[in-house]
């Protein structure tokens, strides 16, 4: 069985915008609310996050208990790690995710300066200046057999998918605008040349959008 490359629990607003304007180590989206975009998420029972019971089990939980099933590496746009532009003038600093991130498996962080690389607990974060054809054939080397899952940003997965190197998406439209920001796309539709897609409204006000190759 072939290995996958998935996009899953990617949030966009109903403008199509994945992250807002003026990212920085405190608004890691930018003038954009977290909650706004993937708080339908956060309240789920298997949110890779919580480390608390409780939480929905509803349409929103089937989503968020898929995003590590059969996942054995991921991708990541340099953005996702952290807030830092340029040459690694800091690398001591270790990221958003913490002393526990979230990964659990090898992390690609696509970059165009070189750093070493990090483990924190059982996740390993690898730097690469690599084109995303090479950075997908190292991620599925590391993933031993098991899909690879393309992190974002928004930048990261518009590359990806101009390379044509995904294979499913699953992107939540929150019922809300940004306005400005990194935008994935004008309209869904622009992908349906490449995908099939089905949508699904969730009682929480999101709407699911499930891409796959035709």
């Amino acid at each position: 069985m072939s290995q996958l490359l998935r996009v899953q629990c990617f949030g966009v607003s109903a403008d199509g915008f994945g992250s807002g304007e003026g990212q920085s180590l405190e608004t890691p989206f930018g003038h954009a609310s977290p909650v706004d975009l993937l708080g339908w998420a956060f309240g789920t029972a298997d949110w890779v996050n919580r480390d608390t019971p409780g939480g929905t089990r509803g349409l929103d939980n089937y989503f968020t208990r898929d995003m590590t099933r059969g996942i054995g590496a991921e991708i990541m746009g340099r953005n996702k790690f952290g807030p830092l532009r340029g040459p690694w003038e800091n690398e001591e600093w270790q990221g958003w995710w913490g002393d526990e991130p979230p990964f659990r498996t090898p992390v690609f962080v696509l970059t165009h300066y070189e750093h070493p690389s990090i483990t924190l607990s059982d996740t390993t974060f690898h730097f690469l200046t690599a084109t995303p054809e090479e950075a997908l054939r190292v991620a599925k080397e590391a993933a031993n057999g098991l899909d690879v899952r393309l992190g974002g940003g928004v930048a990261t997965i518009r590359e990806f998918l101009d390379a044509d190197l995904v294979d499913t998406l699953h992107v939540s439209v929150a019922p809300v605008e940004l306005g400005r920001g990194e935008r994935l796309w004008t309209t869904p539709d622009d992908l349906l040349d490449r995908f099939h897609l089905d949508v699904v409204p969730s009682p929480s006000g999101v709407t699911h959008l499930l891409f796959w190759r035709r």
